[in-house]
């Protein structure tokens, strides 16, 4: 007669121990989906790729005595191109967990597949707000920053040096830009300010010039922009081109990184004030694992590459803890567990998927500051997670008891 076991026995039984660990196909699969050849590759993309394998060896390779395999897949900024990836290795593949998945309309799709399929996907480098808001998931979680504390950390720095009047808005048109553009108005308007003007301009447009030339008719004190990578740096250097800031107007960058400061050059990037998760010259543990991670792929890591590492190092962990690769058991000891690498301290998962995080407000140095290649920015503020993300009772997450 054959006995089974209830799902309480069975988790008991699970969570025992590696002696009675059980890992699907004898191998735990990690995916890594990200831009990697297009304007946001050289903040993510092959660079993340680079911190997951890092991740997993400097666990050993292994977990609950089973092989961590890595793979990697470039979703070109197309929802479709990126879902389609995400279903076949969930499906075909028997991916565990995909990391990265740097662009917001395909973050908000995995997340979605994700459960479908009862796999975990974990947002590293997209950024709207919406992963854990109107489309959060118990599958899914945001890691390293979103676009409301981005906006909310740039804009109220911006505002306290005296851009609080008006604001024009560059934004990039899809997900991403969309919702950085709608915190960004609403923290401009919370702190009185009003935007006066918005534009939209297509992703990787190579010239900027007609909105810009928008943006400093408007007369607007501030020129917001919502966009990334190698938009950014072309709209920092053609800004520059027209004179805009030698006109009295100031840019405001909200979400930038250290590879943009490097691209653009601290002659026209100084005194930028953005926010970030992390800076690699912040203390002894950031300068160690970068000088690790330069080594291998040439430059210090941006946020997304650094906190891509520390997502995958939490997940074998949980792994490791769930005695089992099961979605679940690992989900449920991701959020048990405190999430603490060398760029985050003490931090946890909150119900809609959020990890509670410190972000820091930084600025770009001088020239005459700079001691070398990489020395291009400094820490101005530390921003408690408390504050920097959007407060659960304003969350759209029906995750989320009220």
């Amino acid at each position: 007669m054959r006995h089974l076991l209830c799902p309480l026995a069975l988790g008991a039984m699970l969570a025992a121990g590696p002696g009675l660990a059980q890992v699907s196909d004898d191998l735990v699969k990690i995916g890594v989906l990200d831009d990697m050849s297009g304007p946001y590759a050289d903040i993510q993309g092959p660079g993340d790729v680079v911190a997951v394998r890092m991740a997993v060896e400097d666990y050993g390779g292994t977990v609950l005595g089973k092989r961590v395999e890595v793979v990697e897949g470039d979703l070109q900024n197309k929802t479709d191109v990126g879902a389609a990836i995400a279903r076949r290795w969930y499906d075909v593949d028997k991916v565990d967990v995909i990391v990265g998945i740097g662009h917001s309309g395909t973050a908000i799709a995995v997340q979605g597949i994700a459960r479908e399929k009862n796999k975990i996907n974990i947002a590293t480098s997209a950024g709207s707000t919406d992963i854990t808001g109107k489309y959060c998931s118990p599958n899914g979680m945001h890691w390293v920053y979103d676009t409301y504390a981005l906006a909310n950390g740039t804009a109220t720095a911006v505002v306290k040096q005296g851009g609080a009047d008006s604001w024009f808005i560059l934004t990039a048109d899809y997900a991403f830009g969309h919702a950085l553009e709608r915190d960004a108005s609403a923290v401009v308007a919370k702190l009185g300010g009003k935007v006066v003007g918005k534009v939209r301009a297509p992703l990787n447009s190579g010239d900027f010039s007609s909105f810009l030339l928008q943006a400093q008719s408007s007369g607007a004190k501030v020129i917001g922009l919502a966009n990334a990578g190698n938009d950014t740096i072309n709209t920092i250097k053609q800004a520059s081109e027209f004179g805009i800031a030698a006109g009295g107007q100031k840019m405001a960058g909200l979400l930038v990184l250290l590879t943009d400061i490097h691209a653009v050059g601290l002659k026209e990037a100084q005194g930028l004030l953005f926010t970030e998760a992390f800076y690699w010259d912040q203390n002894e543990e950031t300068r160690a694992f970068s000088k690790r991670f330069q080594a291998r792929h040439g430059k210090p890591p941006t946020m997304f590459q650094a906190g891509i590492y520390g997502a995958t190092m939490h997940y074998l962990k949980a792994v490791k803890e769930a005695g089992t690769d099961e979605t679940q058991a690992v989900l449920a000891a991701m959020r048990r567990m405190p999430v603490n690498d060398f760029m985050t301290k003490n931090a946890t998962i909150r119900e809609d998927g959020r990890l509670m995080r410190d972000m820091y407000l930084l600025e770009a140095k001088k020239p005459s500051e700079s001691k070398g290649e990489w020395d291009l920015m400094k820490v101005v503020a530390t921003i408690p997670a408390e504050q920097a993300y959007r407060p659960l009772a304003q969350s759209e997450c029906p995750l989320v008891k009220k």
